[in-house]
Parts: C-alpha cells; structure tokens; sequence
C-alpha cells in the first residue's frame, strides 16, 4: 500500500508536457522519463531534421499518441504564442514546461582553436544569438505557458541550467598544446552566464506565481559521456569526486521527480546532479 501511494506521486499520465530543444540529447532524455510516467510530449525545437529523428525515437516506446512535434523558434513570441493557440484548440494544456533549450558550445575540433572563444575577441552577434535561444527563448515560453498556468489550475516549470550555472568553467581543461595563452580556446563566457541568469529565472518565477500554484525549479546537470578524447575526459573527471561524467540516462529520474507531485513541496530550488563536482 505505501508503495503504491508513493509512486502514484510520480504519475503524470493525462499531463501535457512540453520541452524545448528537444531533438538534442538531453532534450530526447526528458521526453524519454516523462513519456515512461504517462505524460504526453510536446516536442519543440526549430531544427525540423532532427526533431523528425528525435519523433521517431520516441515513438519507438510505443507512445506515438502521445509525441507531438513542433518546429517553432521559442525566440519569436509570435511563433510561441500561435502554438499555445495550437495547442488550446486541440483540446492540451500545458502543465509541465521544460526550458531546455540551449546554445552549448563544443570545446573539440579545430574550429575551437581559434582565439574568437576568448571573453576579449567574443563577437557581440554571437553573444546575442546564445542568449537569445538560452535565455530569452525561456523568458518567453515560461511568460506565455506560465501566465495560463497561473490563470487556471497551476503547473510545473523546469529550467536546465548547468553545474557551470554555480561554478565558473574551469579553462584549463581545455588548453591545448603548441598554443600561447592568447590562442588557447576557452569554454565561452555566454553559457555560463545564461545558466546563473536561468537559475535567477527560477527563483523568480518561483516567488513570483507562489500562490498560483505554479511551482518553478531548476536543475544543474554536470557534463554527459558523449565520446570525447581521452584526454579531455581526464581532465574533466579529476574535477568530479566520483571519478566519471554522467550516462545519458542518470538525469531522468531527477527530471521526472522536478516535475511531478513527489516534489510537491518544492519550488525555487536548485537540484545539482553533478557527480559532487561543484562540492571542490
């Protein structure tokens, strides 16, 4: 009987969810642990190819019915108000919103080893571009499904900041040899700073609609395994406590908990899930 009571706070079936930057890796993954909890996903990215592959992943879980993809820039209001509209009409709510949706520069490749990563050569339209999809995309989806969220009978807003949103990067896992202090690529100053600014974001909102039932938090993941170089991953697990980044999969469950009633009592916190790296 506890059991059951218990893991009925995790069910989320007849909920709509909705994610941005989805057709990306962590994106796939939370659709993957809300789908398996009963809710329905709608899927938005404005990469048309991928979200088609990300779709048809998903719907090998045998969720079809419940996968919904929609091609939309979340940093056009306009786009983001017609699928509310969209959604609306077709009888969906949205109770969960995940702003997941972000620019991640790729530290690997040649391309990074030009000095245009450096905080003094930065370019001001790259700068703009990158909080345009991090941060202002989750200003407006949070301003427009959380303001019907707030209206009716509340909901859940999850924002995916970055262990890199409590600690400063550290560069130096990303020199490379050969290369003078001026030339050496660095983890770009725009992540960092749009994942503090979503973790502000969260308390907020948080704050913000309390008495509307509307709970509002954040979680920090660490980095994910994606078959970097060894000696990359080296340098980066000597930063973690545990030894190793995170599997693709060991986000869900603290997704899934974010979102639904076992968190009830929940909201402006920050979940860091980051294998003890921020604890050093």
């Amino acid at each position: 009987m506890f059991e059951s009571k218990l893991m009925k706070k995790f069910d989320l079936s007849g909920k709509t969810a909705l994610i941005t930057g989805s057709a990306g890796l962590l994106g796939i993954q939370h659709a993957e642990a809300l789908l398996s909890a009963g809710a329905r996903c709608v899927l938005v990215d404005n990469d048309q190819k991928k979200l088609v592959n990300a779709t048809n992943s998903l719907k090998l879980l045998n969720t079809s019915k419940y996968v919904i993809p929609e091609v939309v820039d979340i940093t056009k209001k306009a786009e983001v108000v017609e699928l509310n509209e969209r959604l609306v009409k077709t009888g969906y709510r949205v109770d969960i919103l995940i702003n997941n949706a972000a620019i991640n520069p790729k530290m690997s490749g040649i391309d990074e080893l030009h000095e245009n990563s450096r905080f003094e050569h930065f370019a001001l339209d790259q700068w703009q571009k990158e909080i345009e999809v991090g941060l202002t995309g989750a200003f407006i989806c949070s301003q427009i499904f959380g303001y019907t969220m707030a209206t009716e009978s509340g909901g859940n807003i999850l924002n995916i900041a970055s262990d890199l949103a409590i600690v400063a990067p550290d560069q130096r896992i990303y020199r490379q040899p050969g290369l003078e202090d001026e030339q050496q690529p660095v983890k770009p100053v725009t992540y960092s700073i749009i994942k503090h600014a979503l973790v502000g974001l969260t308390k907020y909102l948080a704050t913000y609609w309390a008495d509307k039932n509307v709970r509002v938090n954040a979680i920090c993941p660490g980095g994910i395994f994606t078959d970097q170089s060894d000696d990359f991953v080296q340098r980066l697990t000597n930063l973690i406590p545990m030894g190793r980044m995170a599997n693709k999969d060991e986000y869900q469950a603290a997704v899934l908990f974010l979102v639904s009633e076992a968190s009830s009592y929940m909201t402006g916190a920050v979940l860091t899930v980051d294998g003890g790296r921020t604890c050093w």
